[in-house]
């Protein structure tokens, strides 16, 4: 049953953007066939707000030709070339969202188990209620990233984008997590909106790593056992710090709030997850597809950001190959060079899928500019060529 058409905007509605010339209606669609009045890839964006009070989404459609939707008679276009197209919106699900919920607690038991295993030196399998233990690495990883998606999900809403909640990824190993992802499915109206949405996630979560590695450099480290050190593994993990983290190390020394460190101790988990923070920064920056960094370099220099976006694999390939040729085999036979050429693969991927469209195509005011080059600035201060490596024990 269609909807009456007392439930639908008039053309008089739509006059300062869209002049209407006739409307079609095929059962739950409606088709407004005129010319528009402004900018045609503004005019979905300027009258998406005028169609969602009577519950539709609406897009602009360029007619190709006047055939018949359902193979009946011709629609009555009235010779015009374009068509404003109104489709009910999808209902939206209040309450609980139960997906990001269940999600939520498996990361939170996976990194639980990986903090208190991996990191606290906790013999879960013969005391697992001591897992709590390690509520400080889970706030702080957890913190961390689920800060950068809502910093996207503020920014995303403040401009009007359908958004999703964070959908952490539970991964019971070494991190606990593969990360968090927000799901976009509105349009984005302009480059603007497109680089607030962008830069508001880094920001947002350097900010928050900042304050969890401070903190971690100034909580007292945490004692390797014995048994472990005895225990004969025949491989360990090297970490290496990025600039920023180094320059926070030597901030804690000046102020004098850091702690000094004797034999088998090491830094406290919450220092990991503030690592973790900045090497998870760097690679959402790289400038490629959907990442943020993709929507930063798309919303400043427009449809040339494919052009940077084609050099990245490159680059990534470059380097994992410099890294094969010049570093000594590992024990295992995975080395960083291995983690470089993934990145490789799927930047090569997100550059063929190509990078965000916003609405509106304008250039982006000079404190924008300014703003996403000193966000790639801190990037780069996340960066580390060799972030860790797998050294015989």
């Amino acid at each position: 049953m269609s909807r009456p058409a007392d439930e639908s905007p008039s053309p008089a509605e739509l006059a300062a953007v869209f002049h209407v010339a006739t409307v079609h209606r095929d059962g739950e669609t409606l088709r407004y066939f005129g010319d528009p009045l402004v900018p045609p890839r503004s005019v979905a964006d300027e009258l998406a707000p005028v169609f969602a009070e009577y519950g539709y989404d609406v897009e602009l459609e360029r007619q190709a030709s006047a055939k018949p939707t359902d193979g009946g008679t011709p629609l009555d276009t009235h010779g015009q070339q374009y068509a404003l197209v109104a489709e009910p919106t999808e209902a939206s699900h209040d309450g609980v969202p139960w997906l990001n919920v269940a999600l939520l607690l498996a990361t939170i038991a996976s990194t639980l188990y990986v903090g208190a295993s991996g990191w606290y030196y906790i013999p879960v399998a013969e005391e697992p209620l001591r897992i709590v233990e390690a509520w400080p690495f889970v706030v702080s990883m957890l913190g961390v990233l689920g800060i950068h998606e809502l910093g996207h999900y503020a920014a995303a809403r403040y401009h009007g984008v359908d958004v999703t909640l964070p959908y952490f990824i539970p991964f019971p190993s070494l991190l606990g997590t593969m990360g968090a992802v927000i799901n976009i499915r509105g349009r984005i109206p302009s480059r603007r909106a497109l680089f607030d949405i962008g830069v508001a996630g880094p920001l947002a979560g350097l900010v928050a790593t900042v304050v969890v590695t401070v903190i971690g450099l100034t909580l007292d480290p945490i004692t390797v056992p014995q048994s472990v050190l005895d225990g004969g593994a025949e491989y360990g993990i090297n970490f290496h710090d990025p600039l920023l983290l180094q320059g926070l190390q030597e901030l804690v020394v000046v102020l004098g709030i850091g702690v000094e460190y004797g034999p088998r101790q090491a830094v406290h988990p919450v220092v990991f997850a503030g690592w973790a923070g900045m090497f998870f920064t760097f690679l959402n920056l790289l400038p490629v597809g959907q990442l943020d960094g993709g929507h930063i370099v798309r919303a400043i220099v427009g449809r040339r950001q494919e052009t940077i976006a084609a050099a990245v694999p490159g680059a990534l390939f470059a380097l994992s190959g410099y890294l094969y040729l010049t570093r000594d085999a590992p024990p295992i036979g995975f080395g960083v060079w291995t983690l470089w050429a993934f990145w490789g693969v799927f930047a090569t991927g997100l550059a063929y899928a190509g990078p965000a469209e916003p609405t509106v195509d304008e250039p982006l005011d000079r404190r924008r500019v300014a703003l996403g080059v000193a966000t790639f600035v801190l990037g780069v201060a996340c960066f580390t060529p060799i972030p860790f490596e797998i050294v015989t024990a």
